[in-house]
């Protein structure tokens, strides 16, 4: 009994990984509006049934599809904050693991894109300010941190964490828009790099503040 039941439950994963990779495509391709849920099933190559078993609707397999990646998004999040570590390698953990899910998640973000900017897709509201006001708020974290250990400079805690950010974010944005000139991982981190060479405390210069202190 227990063989057979994970079988069916192997099978069940099998058809509901065929739903949302088809779904992803579809909605990243021809939009979430335009995508019926004929197209779905077909190119899962299930019936309509099947869908509304798994999922409902169409509007439960989107939520379901922005379901995973923004929930190890804001797992990787609550992790940087509590980890231990230079502030620098935390913020290098944090963003170039931000990245991969991005580009393992490329084609869902295609779709939150076109929603997020786009015209009105009658799509379920997702609260994507909210995981991108967390990822700000980690970075400052750790930016602030970074600076009451000596670690950074005393800088403009906001204008430190756009730095950060923005280069992130052309990243991400090349990868979507130009894969072709896509930085890569380690262009990432040779970008991160250089905007954290800018906060980091000379050594030889903290050593004579605490000696003077």
């Amino acid at each position: 009994m227990a063989k057979r039941e994970r079988k069916e439950a192997e099978a069940g994963g099998e058809v509901r990984g065929r739903l949302l990779s088809g779904a992803t495509a579809l909605f990243a391709s021809k939009g979430y509006a335009a995508t019926t849920v004929r197209e779905i099933v077909e190119r899962a190559g299930v019936t309509k049934p099947v869908l509304y078993y798994y999922f409902r609707s169409k509007e439960g397999i989107y939520l379901d599809l922005m379901r995973e990646p923004f929930g190890k998004f804001a797992a990787l999040v609550d992790e940087a904050v509590l980890e231990a570590g230079s502030a620098k390698d935390r913020l290098f953990r944090l963003c170039l693991h931000a990245y991969d899910i991005f580009v393992e998640n490329i084609d869902a973000a295609r779709v939150m894109y076109s929603i997020y900017y786009g015209p009105p897709q009658g799509a379920p509201f997702v609260d994507f300010d909210a995981y991108h006001h967390r990822f700000q708020e980690a970075v400052l974290q750790v930016l602030r941190e970074g600076i009451r250990d000596g670690e950074f400079r005393r800088v403009n805690l906001s204008d430190a964490m756009w730095a950060v950010v923005g280069a992130l974010n052309v990243a991400m944005e090349v990868e979507l828009c130009h894969p072709k000139q896509s930085l890569g991982r380690d262009g990432v981190r040779r970008v991160l790099e250089l905007v954290l060479e800018g906060i980091v405390m000379n050594r030889k210069i903290t050593g004579k503040i605490r000696r003077k202190t």
